[in-house]
């Protein structure tokens, strides 16, 4: 299956069948357990937290967000980056990576057509509406993969006139370069923020749920965004300041556009966002309806059982031991359901066309075949292939073999054997599907850490956000080829581009898992849950630091 995942001789989710075939063959596991692991609890808060994505893109409600947010943060060179770089993180964390590159790239663009543009009066007065504002994703790359995974590395360009920069000057491709990079980026640091945010937080979950089952449910989606978060806002941050330096410069005035002709540009531009918000009108009663239920997703998901104070889920629905029976999943999937009761207009006496004399009820806010259309369910079995995957390593031995195998790391410190975790995964990542890597490490990396009596999630936090570090390559991750397609950029751009930023992403995580991860995850100690047989003297032991 590793072979098959690296070198996409099948469809991810055809090799992720694999084990309901071979298991039962192989005499390792009968066929109903293997099938059960293809749709765990992690498969269903996947599911219901894109019921909610899809919802959001339906009513372009992200597209208002967008310019909402780039109207309030200014068109500026370097604020135009921060506000790009802001909104996409922001949108990422909550709908898939490639959606929101699809939908960024042309706006920044044709911000970018207006700002290197000589102004005109009509320019500067009313903005000229651009084109490339109405380019919207084709349906394929819609249903690409969710939350920055690959789909067999096929991505397909927008169908629109070319966007290439014609005649521009160089200081203004490197800007054009630069804003294109920052995009696609953004888009896949902001998917590290939440559990839904991109496949491998859910990945992570799961295999934790699946190799240690009485982990009390130490990630959830409260425990990971408190990790993760301030990770990620670190990392956006230097990765600005990162494109800022190479593309802007260090004039740092001219950077933030003190000049009379930047000023009379940026004013241009800026009318553009303009135009193209009130274009959108006022917010209609489904986009009011989505964006209360998206709220309240989020509240709920954070009150769920976020360990520092009794959730509702302890007080509501508690199992023997005080815990919450819902879980984050069951969250996500009622109100997804809720989103196909609610209609998407306030219902009135509107009479139906075709009936005569019946009224016509207002469809709801989602529909089943919206939802087909969009929905990635190819990931649900990648996904599931790689829960089976883990369950059988367990099964078979084949988990504490290669513990036994890794116990000489005991000799190497704990911040050394992370930081070329990192190092490893985000090198891996660039060549290979984001959730085959976390797919294929975790397990071995849980084993090694049982081993050497370390706690299994200061090993697997560090690759699961390493798998997101994807810079280098168009090949790497769907946003890096969907702003490729559009031109300006050559290969050597982004692999110089993105080099220097793996390492900074590698020595945020290393920060991250050696400092504020200790408390929320309690990684000071070797856990009860994760001691099985052949770990039984860790708990005797003094745990390593």
């Amino acid at each position: 299956m590793a072979l098959f995942w690296c070198t996409e001789a099948l469809p991810l989710a055809v090799t992720a069948l694999f084990p309901i075939i071979l298991y039962p063959m192989m005499g390792i596991m009968d066929a109903s357990e293997v099938c059960i692991e293809y749709l765990k609890d992690s498969n269903i808060l996947f599911i219901g937290g894109l019921l909610m994505a899809i919802a959001v893109e339906h009513w372009n409600l992200h597209k208002r967000i967008a310019l909402r947010v780039l109207l309030i943060i200014g068109v500026r060179p370097a604020l135009l980056l921060l506000g790009f770089m802001l909104v996409t993180a922001f949108l990422s964390m909550w709908i898939s990576n490639t959606a929101t590159t699809a939908m960024m790239v042309p706006i920044a663009h044709a911000v970018l057509d207006q700002l290197h543009r000589t102004p005109t009066g009509k320019d500067v007065e009313e903005g000229s509406d651009n084109p490339t504002f109405e380019l919207q994703e084709p349906s394929p790359q819609k249903k690409e993969t969710k939350f920055g995974e690959k789909d067999n590395g096929q991505v397909h360009p927008v169908p629109a006139a070319s966007l290439e920069p014609t005649a521009q000057q160089p200081e203004e491709l490197r800007f054009s370069q630069g804003m294109s990079l920052c995009v696609c980026y953004s888009a896949s640091i902001g998917g590290i923020a939440t559990l839904t945010g991109t496949t491998p937080n859910l990945v992570l979950q799961g295999q934790v749920n699946s190799l240690f089952p009485q982990n009390g449910n130490v990630v959830n989606f409260a425990s990971w965004f408190g990790f993760a978060f301030p990770a990620m806002a670190i990392l956006l941050l230097l990765s600005w300041l990162w494109l800022q330096i190479l593309f802007l410069g260090f004039n740092f005035r001219k950077n933030f556009g003190i000049g009379g002709q930047a000023q009379e540009r940026a004013r241009a531009a800026f009318r553009v966002i303009q135009t193209e918000h009130k274009l959108l009108g006022p917010m209609t009663f489904a986009e009011k309806a989505v964006s209360l239920l998206f709220v309240t997703l989020v509240v709920l998901w954070f009150t769920r059982e976020p360990g520092f104070f009794v959730g509702w889920g302890n007080l509501a629905f508690p199992d023997k031991d005080g815990k919450s029976m819902a879980s984050d999943g069951t969250v996500a999937i009622f109100i997804g359901i809720i989103l196909f009761l609610v209609p998407s207009k306030i219902p009135g006496l509107t009479p139906d066309p075709e009936n005569p004399g019946r009224l016509k009820a207002p469809p709801a806010l989602l529909n089943w075949k919206t939802v087909n259309e969009k929905m990635p369910w190819n990931i649900v079995f990648l996904l599931g292939g790689g829960f089976a995957l883990a369950k059988g390593s367990e099964k078979s031995g084949l988990s504490e073999w290669l513990g036994d195998k890794l116990t000489p790391l005991q000799n190497v410190p704990s911040p050394a054997i992370a930081f070329i975790i990192c190092l490893l995964i985000a090198t891996f990542t660039e060549c290979t599907s984001n959730v085959a890597t976390t797919t294929l490490f975790l397990p071995i990396l849980a084993s090694m850490a049982q081993a050497i009596c370390l706690h299994p999630l200061y090993v697997m936090l560090p690759c699961t956000l390493a798998a997101s570090l994807a810079f280098m390559l168009p090949v790497a991750t769907p946003p890096n080829a969907i702003v490729f397609s559009f031109g300006g950029l050559k290969v050597s751009d982004m692999a110089r581009t993105g080099f220097l930023l793996n390492i900074i992403g590698v020595l945020v995580i290393t920060l991250a898992i050696n400092s504020w991860s200790y408390p929320i995850f309690n990684l000071h100690t070797f856990p009860s849950w994760a001691d099985t047989n052949n770990t039984a003297n860790c708990l005797a032991t003094t745990p390593r630091p």
